[in-house]
């Protein structure tokens, strides 16, 4: 449902709407200004200006009236009340001209506040125009090299549907290449301005552009399944949720009106000036107060959706502005989550790329990220590998076989001494070592470490810039490791083997000494510390159901970068949001005073509560400027 609500249609019939009443304002306003021009011109007969003057208000005032009556008796009061008590003043009152300038005044102003509100639906229209409307579909055999070419409507794809596209297309449906190499655009998804080169088993995201090559790809998810149908999720999700502030305004709004009118009724009773009551009614009506918030919102959804950060929920906005404490998890955050092999020292007896030979064939098979590290190290060194024999693979443990008749062992320590096999003492304490046997002799190790992400070191350090007080790294790995990793990437405190609930504990532990904290993870392991803290970040959720369902925010790229700039958007937010409530009470306190002193009239006082509006919606439009 929350899909076809804003389905591009739906935006189009708004905008029409909008052009509709549009049409309407400028015929009555065009009634009102004929009704100045015939009090010249047919100044001894004043019906024909007056009955112009009468048609325009009518035209103009009538359907605002009509909704203020409604909102009174249902109570639901809107912005329209004060406005219609204004005009419909002047009317009982026989000023049709000023009835009618006020009512046009003020309702060509609400449409501008709400083209303005358009802009979030039409940021929506604009990710669904990301998937293309067709998508090449291969029938035939699987492989598709035989199979023909046919278009399809991209809501006729079905998973593990064989699709091909082309250069300049975008990608129809989440896929994985089954055949082909190409550079893929993903800036609509992750905010990140540099293609991505894509191969065989690389997955691809829908609303992504192939720049280069031409691809075979087979379904994986479609519609609202894909990462891009739940990033249009998010947005929808976001923009229709409330922060306390709005709460807060709203809830206070029922008693702004009356206060406006008793104001309105002292300034008629001391003044005998109906002019001067009208206008303070006019310029009370509360415009500014609640364009506030959500002008600032829609320009944060749109900065942030540009950049790839995707907010669930616009609460945490106002929440990330008092951020103090901020814990990263470690592994698949801080570092890249992918195994890479640091060293290797093999015995005397044999040469390293036949070491990497015997290790990277006994692995060949094996699904473990030290097995894929192996295999990539002798990708890159050009070693050839063979098939290996009676392969046998322990959890967690190690691996055993035989390459070209040799029996093989390679694990932990602890495996190998399992199968009897004297481990020498080992100097090194810092990531992960693979101890090596061939028949029943120790023949070496293989170190084998997780990268740092290159940004780590540069992102703490902005942190400590914005003023967060407490860094924190979490992990379950070694004391040792840990805490090399820490000081890398600028940490000055950090907990090792920390399991699940320990994680939970720590953020639970903060929050009591009164700390606001962000904490950011992969999503997978990380979900319960994301759902602990104040605000959960997760990392990657690029294609990530996991990473998107645990968090409050979400990175669609691994950009660790992302989270300051997401915190200090918070925060101009914040700052912003308060501007304008500010700015909305100065305009509506001076704007009283100067109606009580009868400096404005009514026409003025709608042009000043107009300048009041636009003031605010210009602040908030510096947002979108943020960098």
């Amino acid at each position: 449902m929350e899909a076809e609500l804003y389905h591009p249609v739906h935006v189009h019939e708004e905008e029409n709407q909008l052009a509709r009443r549009l049409l309407i304002t400028l015929a009555g306003g065009i009634l009102i200004f004929n009704a100045f021009i015939s009090k010249r011109i047919f100044f001894d007969s004043p019906i024909v200006s007056e009955l112009s003057a009468l048609a325009g208000a009518l035209m103009l005032g009538l359907p605002m009236i009509i909704k203020s009556f409604k909102g009174f008796f249902t109570g639901r009061l809107e912005l329209t009340e004060l406005a219609s008590i204004a005009v419909l003043a002047c009317i009982a009152l026989g000023d049709y001209r000023t009835a009618g300038v006020v009512a046009f005044i003020l309702i060509l102003g609400e449409l501008l506040e709400h083209r303005t509100a358009l802009g979030a639906q039409e940021a929506i229209e604009s990710l669904l125009k990301l998937t293309p409307p067709q998508a090449h579909l291969i029938e035939g055999t699987a492989s598709g090299k035989n199979g023909a070419e046919k278009d399809v409507l991209v809501s006729e794809l079905k998973q593990n549907d064989l699709i091909r596209i082309k250069p300049g297309e975008n990608i129809p449906a989440d896929a994985l290449i089954v055949q082909g190499e190409t550079t893929v655009n993903e800036a609509s998804i992750t905010g990140e301005s540099l293609p991505v080169d894509k191969r065989k088993d690389d997955h691809i995201f829908e609303g992504t552009n192939n720049v280069t090559g031409v691809i075979l790809a087979k379904v994986e998810k479609v519609g609202e399944d894909t990462t891009l149908g739940k990033v249009k999720h998010l947005i929808l999700q976001a923009e229709r949720m409330r922060i306390p502030i709005i709460s807060l305004i709203e809830r206070y709004i029922y008693w702004y009106i009356p206060v406006i009118l008793m104001i309105a009724g002292l300034i008629l009773f001391f003044t005998r000036d109906v002019s001067r009551s009208i206008s303070s009614v006019i310029i009370g009506v509360p415009c500014a107060f609640l364009l506030a918030t959500p002008t600032a919102i829609i320009a944060v959804l749109s900065v942030a959706a540009r950049m790839g950060v995707m907010i669930k929920d616009t609460r945490k906005i106002e929440v990330t502005a008092d951020v103090d404490a901020v814990i990263f998890d470690k592994t698949g955050t801080l570092t890249t989550g992918e195994l890479k092999v640091t060293s290797i020292n093999p015995a005397k007896e044999i040469s390293p790329d036949k070491f990497i030979y015997y290790v990277a064939t006994l692995e060949k098979h094996s699904l473990h990220p030290v097995a894929k590290a192996l295999r990539e190290l002798a990708n890159k060194a050009r070693v050839k590998l063979a098939e290996p024999e009676e392969f046998k693979e322990t959890g967690g443990r190690g691996v055993k076989g035989k390459v070209d008749g040799r029996k093989l062992i390679v694990g932990r320590q602890s495996y190998l001494e399992e199968n009897k096999i004297e481990v020498p003492t080992q100097e090194k304490d810092s990531g992960s070592i693979l101890h090596i046997a061939m028949d029943e002799q120790y023949y070496g190790w293989i170190q084998v470490e997780d990268q740092m992400r290159f940004e780590a070191k540069e992102t703490t350090e902005k942190l400590r810039r914005m003023g967060i007080k407490k860094l924190v790294m979490l992990t379950g790995d070694k004391k040792s490791v840990a805490e090399r990793i820490a000081k890398e990437s600028g940490f000055e405190e950090v907990v090792a083997e920390c399991l699940p609930e320990t994680k939970v504990e720590i953020v639970e532990s903060l929050k009591k000494k009164g700390h606001r904290v962000v904490v950011i993870g992969d999503g997978i392991n990380d979900a319960p510390a994301l759902a602990a803290g104040d605000i959960g970040i997760a990392m990657g959720a690029m294609g990530s159901d996991v990473a998107i369902n645990s968090s409050s925010v979400a990175l669609m790229s691994n950009d660790l970068r992302r989270v300051p700039f997401f915190i200090s958007l918070s925060r101009l937010a914040h700052q912003i949001i308060y501007q304008n409530i500010a700015l909305g009470g100065v305009f509506v306190l001076v704007g009283l005073t100067l109606a009580s002193l009868g400096v404005v009239n009514p026409i003025v006082a709608a042009l000043y509560h107009e300048i009041g509006s636009l003031v605010v919606i210009l602040n908030s439009a510096r947002i979108v400027k943020f960098e």
